[in-house]
């Protein structure tokens, strides 16, 4: 299979219809749909079911529009790698969520300064859920993740410590006075819905909160009294005005690691990865 294949079948895949996956790719759809059907006849399956309404995956599709995004991700991180190490002076670069792990974030980039095999750092701020596939796509070279949310399947990591979670709630809300609160309870609270974050193609999940792509967003709403949320306990830190935070007893801890990928044989990766698990 061509990559050109993989990404006209995403394309289809991910918007369920040759209408707007061909606007999508700039193209005419008659010549997708060819293209769709020679992948399926040459793979011997059928990889979407038609009909006037769109289209929709069947199981081959599923398996096959997984393994297309995989397979997408590594031309890219090789080109992206490729090109950054033909420069001068080519660091790494490390992706984090915006928000998340602000102090051992901090102590970490301290420490690896001092490093003999330390190299040029760039740290990127990304929004909620993003650094999976910055790592995956090569926009990054290490990434910090935190389980169970990201996946860290395919990569190489270390555990770099685990914390529980607490209930982000308006400042003045009746459940701040609570020495702790059970999940249940966060996930009815009337009035105060638990946001939606953006899925990985790009749509958020039904449901009745507001729609959000970074933390910075959430806080807001939550000081606004338009959304609770449940975060690592170490969120605590940077509350702005109007938040408190109340422990959830049975919210699933919260793994930070940092993740690289497996075939690096970067001496600067290493010794970052060294001085984290030393941290």
């Amino acid at each position: 299979m061509e990559t050109r294949e993989l990404r006209y079948f995403v394309a289809v895949a991910e918007e369920l219809g040759f209408v707007r996956a061909a606007q999508r790719l700039g193209m005419a759809q008659p010549p997708l749909s060819r293209a769709i059907s020679q992948l399926e006849r040459r793979l011997g399956v059928t990889l979407l079911e038609r009909s006037s309404r769109g289209a929709t995956l069947t199981e081959a599709g599923s398996v096959l529009l997984r393994e297309a995004r995989v397979a997408l991700d590594a031309v890219e991180a090789a080109e992206r790698r490729t090109r950054r190490a033909a420069t001068e002076q080519a660091g790494l670069i490390l992706v984090t969520k915006a928000g998340a792990s602000t102090e051992l974030l901090a102590k970490l980039l301290d420490a690896y300064e001092a490093e003999p095999d330390s190299a040029p750092l760039e740290v990127v701020l990304c929004g909620i859920a993003e650094q999976e596939r910055m790592l995956r796509d090569g926009r990054a070279d290490v990434a910090l993740l935190h389980l169970p949310f990201d996946s860290t399947a395919g990569f190489d990591t270390e555990e770099l410590g685990t914390e529980r979670q607490v209930a982000l709630l308006p400042a003045g809300h009746p459940l701040t006075t609570r020495e702790h609160l059970r999940l249940a309870e966060v996930q009815s609270l009337p009035g105060l819905p638990l946001p939606r974050f953006r899925a990985r193609d790009g749509s958020f999940p039904d449901g009745p909160g507001p729609q959000v792509r970074d933390s910075l967003q959430v806080l807001q709403l939550v000081s606004l009294g338009r959304a609770c949320m449940v975060a690592p306990e170490s969120s605590r830190l940077h509350l702005p005005e109007g938040v408190a935070a109340v422990p959830v007893l049975d919210a699933p801890p919260v793994t930070t690691v940092i993740a690289w990928p497996p075939h690096s044989r970067s001496r600067a990766l290493a010794a970052l990865v060294r001085t984290a698990t030393r941290l």
